[in-house]
């Protein structure tokens, strides 16, 4: 038995790492030890899981608090690559604790008139085109106090990676389903055909409709080639935050004290970003920070991998600062 050429290192065999293992010249992909199913962490050069964060591990937005939807608005961005919406009534969403191996999950509460709410994610075309003209297999953990069916939707960006708006949607729907679930959380698989056309990113949708009450519980949430469900990919927490960080940034607001000309002259510096972001992001400043003869502090877009802070200095020349007790976010989402 030897290892194939090249590939990178994934499952610990006999003291030694494998991505994939040839045999005989015939490729194994995967393989049962001591009972326990080894699989690569790649597929084609990617990760098997094309769902970012599905494992609801990083919240940048809100850290594990709860964040209420508004009833009929635009979608908005919730745990990381995720967004919810609903109908009828306000709801609320956060990040739970999980249970057993599971850290964490994400959770609805329902609300009287509540007539839908939905949860999803985008992912962008680099990431999905190898899908196109194949079998995917879409699978989630999923519970409900209250109702029983959890509808699950597929669809394309009409042009890549522009889904439109929830309002005026510019997709196509691939496949839709669905899944009859209980109030004890329970791992679904649903296999989809993905068509020749889905070239240009794909989206998944969970969907329940009146939620008046009791609680609606997702976890585990994972998209893969192929026609077979495996085993949730769990990556280590710096790879998924950074992949996050792909599309949205949140930090402090930094804390610098410098010296420029006197008033009434713009100051700007440029601050790089972690990782470079899917397009130049949209900014802003969620929290001022404390200004020490200085105002109007502001954030821009320098490119996908930098910001730019500005301050208008209103004493004089010497020294001002911004202090780093404000926050500030980057978007570029899909």
């Amino acid at each position: 038995m030897t290892d194939s050429v090249g590939l990178s290192k994934v499952a610990t065999i006999a003291n030694a790492v494998y991505n994939s293992i040839t045999a005989n010249n015939t490729a194994v992909t995967g393989m049962t030890i001591n009972g326990t199913t080894v699989l690569p962490t790649l597929t084609n050069g990617y990760r098997r899981n094309r769902i970012i964060n599905g494992g609801m591990a990083v919240d940048q937005r809100n850290s594990g608090s709860a964040q209420t939807f508004t009833a009929g608005a635009a979608l908005a961005y919730s745990v990381d690559r995720f967004y919810g919406y609903c109908t009828g009534a306000n709801v609320t969403g956060q990040r739970v604790a999980g249970s057993g191996i599971d850290q964490y999950r994400y959770r609805f509460t329902g609300a009287a008139s509540v007539t839908a709410i939905g949860f999803g994610q985008r992912i962008e075309a680099i990431n999905s085109y190898d899908l196109n003209n194949g079998t995917a297999t879409f699978s989630v953990d999923l519970a409900n106090s209250l109702l029983t069916t959890v509808t699950w939707t597929a669809y394309y960006a009409t042009t890549a990676d522009t889904f439109g708006t929830l309002a005026s949607p510019t997709r196509t729907q691939i496949a839709t389903g669905t899944f009859t679930v209980t109030s004890t959380v329970t791992n679904y698989t649903a296999s989809i055909s993905i068509p020749s056309a889905a070239t240009t990113g794909i989206e998944i949708v969970l969907t329940v409709g009146a939620q008046t009450s009791g609680t609606w519980t997702i976890g585990n949430v994972q998209l893969e080639a192929g026609s077979s469900s495996t085993p949730f990919e769990r990556l280590p927490i710096g790879q998924t935050l950074m992949l996050c960080q792909r599309y949205f940034f949140k930090d402090a607001t930094p804390g610098v004290t410098l010296y420029g000309a006197g008033s009434p002259a713009v100051m700007s510096f440029v601050v790089s970003l972690p990782t470079t972001m899917r397009v130049s992001p949209t900014t802003a400043v969620t929290t001022t920070p404390t200004l020490t003869n200085c105002t109007g502090y502001s954030t821009g877009a320098n490119s996908p991998s930098s910001i730019a802070h500005s301050v208008t200095i209103t004493g004089l020349a010497g020294q001002y600062s911004i202090a780093s007790n404000g926050v500030y976010t980057a978007s570029s989402e899909l």
